[in-house]
């Protein structure tokens, strides 16, 4: 079986609800499960909710430089990102990226907003570990403002 067929009941397909800015310095975002659920992740950066925002638009013309980088490296090896999952370490969110190719590869325990912004630039699917999802409150992203 291959790394992208492998099915996870640990964790749980999501999409980027709502993307924003805490500050001037701090983005915010809600991933959202078909199920209702969701998880909000902050302390990223802005720089990157402004990349995501991009991405999400079909923006993919500028490029943050390391994430060039990533994709020169991966063209050259002929490696495909897959799917990328969100799990939580030590009190912070981390996640692993998934790839195949000449052979299957995974990249462990990377910053997850790094990861996000990765999953949307390839529109691979972002999976969340199911115990981190939590019902919608109603009040939740009320203090963010949209990414311009």
């Amino acid at each position: 079986m291959k790394i992208n067929e492998k099915p996870d009941e640990d964790y749980e397909e999501v999409k980027i609800g709502q993307l924003g800015l805490l500050d001037s310095m701090t983005g915010v975002m809600t991933l959202r499960s078909s199920t209702g659920k969701q998880l909000q992740i902050t302390a990223f950066s802005a720089e990157i909710a402004g990349f995501i925002a991009n991405f999400l638009d079909g923006k993919r013309e500028i490029l943050p430089t390391i994430y060039g980088m990533f994709e020169q490296m991966c063209e050259e090896n002929e490696l495909f990102l897959v799917r990328v999952k969100i799990y939580e370490s030590g009190g912070i969110f981390r996640a692993n990226l998934y790839f195949t190719g000449k052979k299957e590869v995974i990249l462990r325990s990377y910053r997850s907003s790094d990861a996000i912004a990765l999953a949307t630039f390839y529109n691979v699917p972002i999976l969340v570990r199911k115990n981190l999802l939590k019902e919608e409150s109603k009040e939740s992203n009320s203090n963010s403002m949209p990414v311009k």
